[in-house]
């Protein structure tokens, strides 16, 4: 085998390893993830986890790491080829509600879980969720203030952010710890009020 398919090998295996991660994480939380249990999950021995890894707190960290990618393609993303201001924040208020509904993870939205785990525990893992979190709110924030600059809305942008995050959050309980799917649209619709004029 060249060293190019081996190290191609190598880069598939990490990868299906953090996926597992994440599945696992989604479930369990990141105290879930144990050396042991993710070489269970993907058929290979804990030295097979370690080396790639070297440790238990490199998988949650990798973990955590691709559920925020997953966040940012799924949410932020789909905003960022329109105009700035109003037209990206509607944007993004569909594209959160669409992750809210019909997650990538089992267990409704990894951050808003993640977050409720971690928060209050400093550390790595905490200070990755607080970053990532951080970045997406000063991201709505600047474009409440982009669309308050163009004259579009005429309000406060902390109390836009603020009120969409907390109505994303409602959301995702509604859905996972009620299993109200009802409540789609009547979240979509105060989440595109706070952001209309």
């Amino acid at each position: 085998m060249s060293p190019r398919s081996s190290a191609a090998n190598a880069a598939r295996t990490k990868q299906r390893i953090v996926e597992e991660c994440v599945l696992l994480a989604s479930s369990e939380g990141l105290e879930g993830i144990t050396i042991g249990s993710v070489a269970s999950r993907v058929s290979m021995s804990k030295a097979g986890i370690v080396g790639p890894f070297g440790s238990r707190e490199a998988l949650q960290e990798a973990a955590l790491r691709r559920a925020v990618e997953v966040f940012v393609t799924s949410v932020a993303a789909p905003a960022i080829p329109h105009e700035p201001g109003l037209a990206r924040l509607r944007v993004v208020v569909d594209s959160w509600i669409g992750y809210l509904a019909d997650s990538p993870f089992p267990n409704g939205c990894f951050m808003t879980a993640v977050s409720s785990e971690i928060d209050g525990q400093p550390g790595p893992l905490c200070d990755i969720v607080k970053e990532s979190m951080g970045w997406f709110l000063g991201f709505l924030r600047e474009e409440v203030a982009a669309a308050v600059d163009a004259h579009e809305l005429n309000t406060d942008p902390d109390d836009v952010v603020l009120t969409l995050f907390g109505l994303a959050a409602a959301l995702n309980q509604e859905l996972q710890l009620f299993g109200r799917t009802e409540s789609i649209a009547r979240i979509r619709r105060l989440m595109h009020a706070a952001v209309e004029p």
